[in-house]
């Protein structure tokens, strides 16, 4: 991260700014009626006010094209909103954006990988976590910017500068196209968001370098209102460092890329979107263009069933031949990725067009509770998987050297009866020696998540290729083939772990 960076996005204001793909919020609820009471002596009437953010977006919306390179092809609408309009539109969104089916499969993934406890339950939280800081946003859908009516402008001009970079990048890149991410590799999906934020943050940083009077408003604003950060304090660390990768990550990686072209090489990875968060964490891969390693798994929802002695009748979603859905790692935009296979290191790059939208299946619908059902099919990438193994490791520099070598992957949930949950996670890795390092990572891992593990006695020549245990959540493999690792974990009584591991190697 460059110094500049470091100097004017801390991560305590990256969080805030992470809350949501359209909401960057600085705000205390505590300190509302103070602010308001003095907004009221500054403006006198909702017209005014409304007057007073026009004017301002025009000014900050010249400046910001200015820095950002980016012309004004038409003028952007602006006004105020209230707090408790801004809400409703935040829980409105969400709801668009994720059926129950699919919030109920990313609780469930987030349990399971050992990242929330087993009481969490994600769409409240999500809800809290995302309306505790709001300041204003902009709408692609209208076209519109919008700002609390509660802040001071003055010194919301940073804030304002990275929402109308996205308002730009609307004008140039069309965003409305990053809003129908097909599902089911949400590690592009990231790493696609990482460039749109990290965009706006490092258009951002620039406007309050070039400004340091408004940048120091700002920081005057912040220091008066003070940050709310309860509800994002109590997240899951998984969610909170999701939530700010494309922020901060995404505000690294535009600046090795600005570096190497300027603002016309970051607008050009709109055309050549990053590929993986492994682009988005080493840019040199983005650069060569590195392609993650399409994997795949076979459904086993008639072995499950089968080998639990209950109905091997499958629902919809289950017949699917890669039931999509969300990763438990938060990201919100993107445009779908070329044929996933890992390339020469030539750089060269093409355009690759949107293909349509992948049609849901019926995720939507209750399923039956008296039988298997592959409920999420996703990718992970190397930071999830870094999230994963730190979750247990509590040891960064370790995590992330052991997820840098992230070839590909694919992961897959199933529901069973009695909610039972069985996942499964294949991965490839760039080398054999990358697959040993995660394989030990992980099996380290494993002892940390499931504390009361009985291991199973293995023969002294399959040891260093197989880790198998038992735990009150189910059984445990954890094998390695050259440079793959396949790993599952809920393994149900009834069910033959080696059948249920050759059935997933096949």
């Amino acid at each position: 991260m460059s110094k500049q960076i470091s100097l004017f996005l801390p991560a305590r204001l990256a969080a805030i700014l992470a809350l949501s793909s359209l909401v960057v919020g600085i705000s205390d609820g505590a300190h509302a009626p103070q602010r308001s009471r003095a907004l009221k002596r500054e403006v006198a009437t909702n017209a005014s006010r409304n007057a007073a953010i026009v004017a301002t977006t025009s000014a900050v919306l010249k400046e910001t094209s200015e820095i950002r390179e980016l012309a004004i092809l038409r003028p952007v609408r602006s006004g105020a909103e209230s707090r408790a309009d801004i809400e409703r539109m935040l829980v409105r969104n969400l709801d668009k954006q994720r059926t129950p089916a699919e919030m109920h499969a990313t609780e469930l993934s987030l349990r399971k990988f050992g990242l929330a406890p087993s009481e969490f339950k994600y769409r409240p939280f999500i809800i809290k976590l995302l309306t505790e800081q709001v300041a204003g946003y902009y709408d692609t859908k209208e076209q519109r910017f919008r700002l609390a009516d509660w802040l001071d402008l003055e010194g919301q001009k940073p804030v304002m500068a990275h929402e109308l970079t996205h308002a730009l990048q609307d004008q140039h890149f069309n965003l409305k196209r990053f809003e129908k991410w097909p599902r089911g590799d949400s590690d592009a999906e990231i790493a696609a968001h990482a460039l749109i934020e990290g965009d706006a943050t490092l258009a951002m940083t620039m406007y309050m370098l070039k400004y340091p009077m408004v940048a120091l408003a700002f920081t005057k604003s912040l220091a008066a209102g003070g940050i709310s950060t309860e509800q994002y304090d109590l997240a899951p660390r998984a969610i909170r460092e999701s939530l700010i990768f494309p922020y901060l990550n995404g505000s690294q990686w535009a600046t090795q890329v600005y570096k190497r072209g300027g603002w016309a090489a970051v607008s050009k990875a709109y055309t050549n979107l990053p590929l993986s968060t492994e682009q988005i964490i080493h840019s040199e891969k983005y650069f060569s263009y590195e392609r993650p390693i399409k994997v795949a798994l076979p459904d086993v929802t008639n072995l499950l069933s089968a080998g639990t002695g209950v109905s091997n009748q499958q629902s919809a979603i289950s017949k699917q031949p890669s039931p999509i859905s969300n990763s438990p790692f938060p990201g919100t935009a993107g445009v779908p990725p070329a044929p996933r296979t890992r390339s020469s290191k030539s750089g060269a790059i093409a355009s690759r067009p949107l293909p349509p939208p992948r049609k849901l299946p019926t995720a939507h619908r209750p399923l039956p509770n008296d039988a298997w059902h592959r409920i999420e099919s996703d990718v992970n990438g190397e930071w999830s998987y870094y999230l994963i193994l730190d979750q247990f490791l509590n040891s960064p520099s370790e995590s992330k050297r052991a997820a840098a070598g992230w070839g590909g992957d694919r992961y897959e949930l199933y529901e069973g009866p009695g909610g039972q949950v069985f996942l499964a996670q294949l991965t490839a890795w760039d080398t054999d020696d990358d697959a040993s390092e995660f394989f030990d990572a992980y099996v380290k891992r494993t002892k940390l998540r499931y504390a009361q593990a009985s291991p199973v006695e293995l023969a002294s020549a399959d040891k260093d290729l197989r880790r198998e245990w038992r735990t009150d959540e189910g059984g445990v493999v954890i094998e390695i083939r050259g440079s793959r690792v396949l790993i599952i974990e809920g393994i149900p009584d009834g069910l033959n772990a080696d059948a249920a591991m050759k059935a997933l190697w096949s």
